[in-house]
């Protein structure tokens, strides 16, 4: 039986390894593949949706003390070792532990990331639907409108939608779509593979120019 594009999809995510960390911007690679940043509210479940995405249970290192993770970390995708794209995994932000001076710096840092990266082709925001989109994801998505109409892919995933009825995720939908005007939004659980398939497919779709499934 031949595998669902989805299911190949996964396949390729599967491919995941650790390319490097970069504490400031002039430290990442420069090259021309196509990236996916990954960015979220500490505590909305951004390590635990990479990590299922990839199939990978410590790819993506959730800290103990949300927050502190203060670089940004890429990963190679690509098969027989070959990378054709790379994800960035973005620090976690608003987390009341971190001192305000390296809340500030990190948001200057991710802004320029998302404004200046060339070869950014999309952006997953990691929500936590039980609260909703905050104030400071808000800031990120005032950040990255103009790349968004020019054409950077978006997408919001609304994780630990296990923990929803579908009265409470229907609304939560809703509401994220009015709040992002419109923008791709998708339940999401990691713990019930709610949403899995069909991420990875547009992942896969974003970074090959939506040819075929891999």
């Amino acid at each position: 039986m031949t595998p669902t594009p989805g299911a190949q999809a996964l396949a390729w995510l599967h491919t995941a390894r650790f390319l490097t960390t970069a504490p400031r911007l002039e430290h990442l690679p420069d090259h021309d593949l196509p990236e996916i940043a990954f960015v979220g509210r500490s505590n909305a479940g951004k390590s635990t949706a990479i990590n299922t995405l990839t199939q990978q249970k410590r790819l993506a290192y959730a800290s103990k003390t949300p927050g502190r993770t203060q670089a940004i970390n890429l990963f190679s995708l690509g098969k027989q070792g070959v990378t054709d794209a790379v994800l960035a995994d973005l620090p976690g932000y608003g987390y009341a532990a971190v001192p305000r001076q390296d809340k500030i710096r990190w948001q200057q840092v991710m802004a320029n990331y998302l404004v200046t990266r060339a070869n950014l082709r999309g952006v997953v925001m990691l929500c936590d639907p039980r609260h909703g989109l905050t104030e400071l994801d808000d800031i990120l998505l005032e950040v990255i409108r103009p790349r968004v109409e020019a054409g950077l892919h978006f997408l919001v995933l609304l994780t630990k939608a296990d923990k929803l009825n579908r009265s409470e995720a229907n609304k939560a939908l809703s509401i994220a779509k009015l709040q992002t005007a419109g923008g791709e939004v998708r339940l999401f659980s990691a713990l019930k593979k709610q949403g899995v398939e069909e991420t990875a497919l547009l992942l896969w779709q974003w970074t090959h120019a939506a040819g075929p499934a891999p």
